[in-house]
Formats: structure tokens, sequence, C-alpha cells
């Protein structure tokens, strides 16, 4: 790809992308639009939390029955970041290539070990132990919970898991709440999403993603002037964040406003009253009507 695209794009997936009802891309607009929108030349990273194994069998698989080889194969770039950074993978018109690891921010074996058997001993029927994850750890709300059933639970679970980083000197931050390791530093935290808690490295978040992506497009060709980033999270705001401050002409969509709209230096936009993917559908189609696709 040669020319100048006119537009690149930073996906989060739970929300805009994915329903974060039934966890999978639930409008098929989605997939064809970003199919399409990857065939005209758009470089389209998604930046996630989630597992590769997640986003290649809920995502990826699904985009690939759309089409998406053809238009990779016609010169289209994407990218895809799990983890928040710490896992990466391209994807190439035969298929995704080989999915990488930063393992220097990956959690203690035994600490995942404990976790695991934590979950099954007293958290089984409200959650479960993401086996995908690489270097977080991670567990998630079961789909036959409602969040309100969820959200007390949740909160115990978070505490147990606060503890054991704790009682290991691991060094962790969890809200206001901070204890630091022997050497005084903080390397781990928790963060809760409203269907998960992530236990991570200090050193990942969607600014860090971004900067992966946008790095791996840099060497793949010309890059767009003009950014969106897309995202469900007060947290996705770093991915516009990073492109702001690299001098990119960008602005956010925000697919749930109700959670509180940031005050940025770029603009952040909302989709009326659509929220999660209906938003995430809606933006993607104003982008293949505004570029004729």
């Amino acid at each position: 790809m040669t020319n100048t695209p006119a537009l690149g794009l930073l996906l989060d997936i739970d929300g805009p992308i994915a329903s974060p009802v039934t966890r999978s891309v639930a409008i098929p607009s989605i997939l064809t639009d970003l199919v399409k929108l990857t065939a005209a030349g758009i470089p389209i990273a998604f930046i996630t939390g989630r597992s590769a194994d997640f986003v290649l069998e809920e995502v990826v698989a699904p985009l690939r029955a759309a089409g998406l080889d053809d238009a990779l194969a016609g010169g289209g770039r994407m990218f895809v970041v799990c983890e928040k950074g710490a896992v990466w993978f391209a994807m190439g018109a035969e298929g995704p290539l080989p999915v990488e690891l930063d393992a220097t921010v990956a959690l203690p074996e035994e600490f995942r070990s404990h976790i695991r058997s934590l979950v099954e001993e007293r958290f089984s029927e409200s959650m479960f132990f993401d086996e995908g994850k690489l270097a977080m750890v991670s567990v998630e709300q079961k789909t036959e919970l409602t969040a309100d059933e969820y959200r007390p639970l949740q909160l115990q679970y978070n505490e147990v898991a606060y503890a054991a980083l704790i009682e290991r000197g691991l060094g962790a931050r969890y809200g206001e709440r901070e204890t630091p390791n022997a050497a005084g530093d903080i390397p781990f935290r928790l963060d809760p999403t409203i269907i998960s808690t992530d236990v991570e490295s200090v050193t990942l978040d969607k600014d860090r993603g971004a900067e992966r992506a946008v790095l791996f497009f840099e060497e793949q060709g010309h890059l767009p002037r003009v950014w969106r980033s897309v995202g469900d999270s007060r947290s996705d705001y770093k991915m516009a964040d990073y492109l702001h401050a690299a001098g990119y002409e960008v602005a956010h969509v925000d697919v749930r406003p109700a959670d509180g709209i940031l005050e940025k230096p770029y603009r952040v936009i909302v989709e009326g009253e659509l929220i999660h993917d209906e938003a995430g559908a809606a933006f993607l189609a104003y982008w293949v009507a505004k570029l004729g696709l």
C-alpha cells in the first residue's frame, strides 16, 4: 500500500466490537464494514485486554469468514495487541502470524496456579479463570449471572486476590491502596472491569498497546494523519492520548459515555443514544459511507 490512507483505527474489542452481553460479535455489519475498511487500505488495530485465544476465536475467525484474507492480500493492514500490550500478533493474507509475548511483564506461575485453584474452590459458580491469558491473571463473570449478581462476588474476589499478591511480596495496587514489595516497588495492579478482574503489570495499558500498533504500521507503509480510537472504558482514552502526544489528528469515540466523558485536548465523539456495539457499528458504518466504500 503506497498511498497514504485517509484514516487509521485503534479499536477496543469488548463494547464497541464484541457485545458485552454475548462476548461475541453480534452485529453482522461490524464484520463486513471492518473488511471493507481494511480492503480500502485503512490500518486497523485491535487494542484489548483480552487474550490472543479469545480474539482469534471471537473476532479473527468471523472476520476471515467475512473476507478478511482477500482484503489483506490487496494490501490491507491489521494488527492485534492483546493483554494491553503484553501479547501481540499481525494478520496476514493467509491468516494470523505467530503470537508474540513480552515475558518480562508476566505474573509468576505460582501466583497464577494459586488464583486458578482459588476460583475453582470459592468462586466457580460466578466466574471462571481465563486460561488464555499469557501475561495477566484474569477471571471473568459467567454469562449466567446478571451484573448485579456478579458485582458483590467480584468485590470479594478482588480482596482475596489483592491479599494473595501481598502475601507473596509481589507489590501491588488496588484502587487507592498500595503495598510495595521489599524493594519499595509496585509492579502489579488489580484492574476490575464490568465483567472481569485483571491482575497485570503496571506497565501495561492502552497507550502502550497503541504505541506497539503504530510502530508496526509504520514499518509496513505510510501512516495516516487522521486517527480514531474507539472504546467503552476510561482507560481506552489512553489510545487517543498516545496518538495526540505523537502529533496525529485524533478523536476518541466513547461508546459508554454514561461512565463519564473525560476532558481531553482532542475531540470526544458519542454516537447519539447508541452504546456498546450498536455505537461501534454506527461508527464503522459512518466511515464506510464517508469513504464511499
